[in-house]
């Protein structure tokens, strides 16, 4: 812990892991609610109608995953600005989801140049959010 720190770092780790559940948000919607939209399966590098629908329920899948993610980071959102236990719970509960986050960036990253940008958008505020998370 960073004494006298505390709770600067917090509100930044706070900003942090809510712009990552944001970003786990929207590709819960772009997978799970909009993916057969050609705007959107074309920006996940499916080219056709047809592989799209091929694709439908792995994006449908997907896209809960990513939700789940969000939503457990969200409680300990939630639950990291009581004290005691649960701010300890809040905490674990955040550096556990932007923890995955930022490990499913780091695999987007290593299956091809053609994913780092949505990688970097997924693996920067996870992993900034852990970091911070873990320092307060």
């Amino acid at each position: 812990m960073l004494e006298g720190h505390g709770s600067a770092m917090q509100w930044i780790a706070i900003v942090l892991a809510s712009v990552a559940v944001a970003v786990h948000v929207l590709a819960f919607v772009l997978e799970s609610v909009l993916w057969m939209r050609p705007r959107v399966f074309r920006r996940f590098g499916v080219s056709t109608e047809a592989e799209a629908a091929c694709m439908r329920l792995l994006a449908f899948n997907q896209g809960f995953y990513n939700l789940a993610l969000a939503l457990l980071v969200t409680i300990g959102l939630v639950l990291m600005p009581s004290s005691g236990d649960t701010e300890l719970v809040g905490k674990a509960l955040i550096c556990a989801g932007t923890g995955c986050m930022a490990i499913a960036g780091i695999v987007l990253a290593a299956s091809g140049w053609r994913f780092w940008r949505a990688a970097l958008l997924q693996f920067t505020p996870a992993a900034a959010a852990l970091v911070c998370t873990w320092l307060v």
